[in-house]
């Protein structure tokens, strides 16, 4: 269609239209102050002149009703005649709302009604002045179930013992700018909508599947009865949203979002809004998607969600609503859609597609590492292969990898921190025993896409692909550190989850949570890290009263989370023993974090300073004897550092020993002088 062309003869057919109710009008107000009650509707005009033929204003009527005709035929027709056939509105309504479009658009039509009405003071149309001015008029046209009132198409400012044929009409600012060929989003709906965005082009199989059955079930659906909502369940809001965006493609119709946050909590605030959705939806090819990711358990949003759909669906209204889980109550047709991520393979053969620059072995190792360890949507592959930089091409794979570390970053706010991880296997002084199973832990989450799918462990698991490892000592004897080593080594971001924010007193809240965290982490670009795990995996205890049960509740969801993350946990704890029992058979390693040995020792002093620190004289086969952890020893070492800054000296034994009595007192352990004597 020639968008230009067409509304050029848009606005012909409408200011035909105004100068043929003009005219009309003035023929009215004429007659009533002549004082010519004639009979009601176009009878009066049939006046003639003295020689029994028609009279001038009749002639100049007549014309300007043949040019409004004519400029009928148009394609497509005329927006008012759209808007009438959308909207199923009668001849006389359509005439009405014209009446009272006319006045945004003609000076001169406020004076004509006055005149028409037979009083200055009302130079406005109304319902008795539409009665009489066109034919086939209609009583029940202003009933709030006719579609002028209930598509909020004009508004009815009515005063107190004012007749509603009397009262002031007025056309809807949306409706007049629709009129004159201007289809844009009504201005109090832009306030909570938002474009969802542009479409993510073509989809994986199994999600095209899902967009495929959304598009099958709402094109044969009955046209005389509301369609079915698409209720897309899932944790990954991303593939829903895409998976509603190539169905809405599908359809010729642009997408919205809605925050289910957004929607208002008084139901007569909700009702008009749901209205205003019902007409937008009429004038322009639009479907809604209802973010519910968050909030769908609050039983103030689900009220709010089941009233606003209920009364916002309608016949051509089609509606998604992204949930985690299936609603507990609705009073509205849905249709239930399972929607996941792309799987691994269907991720590796996007990577393969997406880096034709790389030689054929090395790019289908990039591939398989790629997609083994990240779960992203193939928008989300194209968008990050676009934005990096194809040269050199050496480093490509390490460069797309960092990408999508980046990219997978989880939002947890204040539920967890991110670790800046700086320790190496150089800086880590641990057992051979607990070295050799750290390394076990990094070639696990390294060689994942190997195993589970290319040799299709996967298809005979429907849990425990993720890999879960308990580091269990006393304090400070590098647990955090070797968590540290892990994130480095596989160049994966560290998360540490706060417990002082994720663990609330209130019933639910701690689920909740945790929910989020699990959620957010299933990206595979970070590691999960619990220091302090036994407040969360402590053990389940006998019930006596509502407490306990609800802190059985919480482990209970632990116990199942745990089982279907499919990322790298870590749990560290210094009391093995305080743990649920259940966890313990679900972890894939547990690592023992021992107190280091003399020999242990003596590697943590030599490797405890860094290059740039001025030492002398540093004795460390005596310091090995100080019955110390590695964050004992980094404490010390700090402290005789801060301690030569101040005396602008080296670090030497005593600057060294003066820190140990200090630490040793810190910790109450007993203090033998002869340990610390120079």
């Amino acid at each position: 269609m020639d968008v230009a062309k067409w509304q050029k003869e848009n606005g012909q057919h409408l200011s035909a239209s105004v100068t043929w109710l003009r005219l009309r009008l003035a023929q009215l107000a004429e007659q009533t102050q002549t004082g010519d009650s004639g009979a009601p509707g176009r009878a009066w005009l049939r006046r003639t002149a003295s020689n029994g033929k028609p009279s001038s204003a009749e002639l100049e009527l007549r014309e300007a009703a043949a040019v409004r005709d004519n400029s009928i035929k148009m394609d497509p027709p005329p927006a008012l005649h759209l808007l009438a056939d959308q909207l199923r509105l009668t001849s006389f309504e359509r005439n009405l709302l014209l009446l009272c479009v006319a006045m945004e658009l003609d000076t001169r039509i406020p004076e004509l009604c006055a005149r028409a009405l037979g009083n200055p003071e009302q130079n406005y149309p109304t319902f008795a002045l539409a009665m009489s001015l066109f034919d086939s008029p209609s009583w029940d046209s202003l009933s709030s179930q006719r579609p002028l009132r209930f598509w909020r198409v004009l508004e009815v400012n009515q005063g107190p013992a004012q007749p509603l044929t009397a009262a002031p009409l007025r056309a809807d600012e949306r409706i007049v700018n629709y009129v004159k060929g201007l289809n844009a989003m009504d201005a109090r709906l832009s306030l909570v909508l938002h474009v969802a965005g542009p479409g993510a082009g073509a989809l994986p199989p199994s999600q095209k599947a899902n967009a495929d059955e959304i598009v099958e079930r709402w094109s044969s659906a009955n046209p005389a009865e509301p369609s079915p909502v698409a209720l897309l369940l899932g944790v990954y809001l991303p593939a829903k949203l895409i998976v509603a965006q190539s169905a809405s493609a599908r359809l010729d119709r642009t997408m919205y979002r809605l925050g289910l946050d957004a929607l208002p909590s008084q139901l007569a605030e909700i009702d008009n809004l749901a209205r205003l959705w019902q007409r937008e939806s009429a004038l322009l090819p639009l479907t809604l998607f209802i973010d519910a990711q968050t909030e769908s358990g609050s039983p103030e949003h689900q009220t709010a969600l089941d009233r606003f759909v209920a009364r916002a669906v309608r016949c051509d209204s089609f509606i998604f609503i992204g949930s985690r889980e299936p609603l507990t109550r609705s009073s509205f047709l849905t249709r239930t859609f399972d929607i996941a991520r792309p799987t691994p393979e269907e991720q590796r053969a996007e990577w393969l597609a997406a880096i034709p620059e790389l030689p054929e072995k090395q790019r289908e190792q990039a591939a398989a590492k790629l997609a083994g360890q990240f779960s992203l949507n193939t928008s989300e592959i194209r968008r990050i292969t676009a934005e990096t930089p194809p040269q050199p091409v050496e480093s490509l794979p390490e460069r797309l990898w960092d990408h999508c570390r980046d990219r997978s970053r989880p939002r947890l706010d204040t539920l967890a921190q991110r670790v800046d991880s700086r320790a190496t296997w150089d800086d880590l002084v641990v057992t051979e025993e607990t070295e050799h199973l750290l390394r076990d832990i990094v070639a696990q989450v390294a060689n994942r896409s190997t195993v589970y799918n290319m040799w299709q462990f996967a298809q005979r698991m429907n849990r425990g692909l993720g890999i879960t490892a308990l580091f269990t000592g006393e304090s400070g004897t590098g647990k955090t550190m070797a968590a540290e080593v892990i994130s480095n080594e596989l160049r994966l971001a560290l998360y540490r989850i706060d417990l002082s924010q994720v663990v609330s007193k209130y019933i639910g809240e701690t689920e909740k949570n945790l929910q989020r965290v699990f959620d957010l982490m299933e990206g595979g670009g970070s590691i999960l890290f619990f220091d302090e795990a036994d407040a969360l995996f402590g053990k389940r205890s006998e019930v006596r009263d509502s407490h306990d049960r609800y802190a059985n509740i919480e482990v209970n969801y632990l116990l199942q989370r745990m089982e279907t993350y499919t990322g790298l946990a870590i749990l560290a704890t210094n009391m093995k023993g305080a743990l649920d029992q259940a966890f313990v058979r679900r972890l894939r390693f547990i690592v023992p974090f021992a107190f280091p040995g003399p020999s242990e020792r003596r590697a943590l002093w030599q490797k405890v300073f860094p290059e740039a620190v001025p030492t002398e004289g540093l004795d460390l086969d005596r310091l090995k004897r100080l019955n110390l952890t590695g964050a004992s020893i980094h404490s010390i070492a700090l402290n005789a550092a801060f301690l030569a800054a101040r005396d602008r000296a080296p670090v030497t034994m005593p600057l060294i020993l003066r820190a140990a009595r200090t630490e040793f007192r810190k910790t109450d352990r007993p203090v033998s002088e002869l340990e610390f004597r120079v």
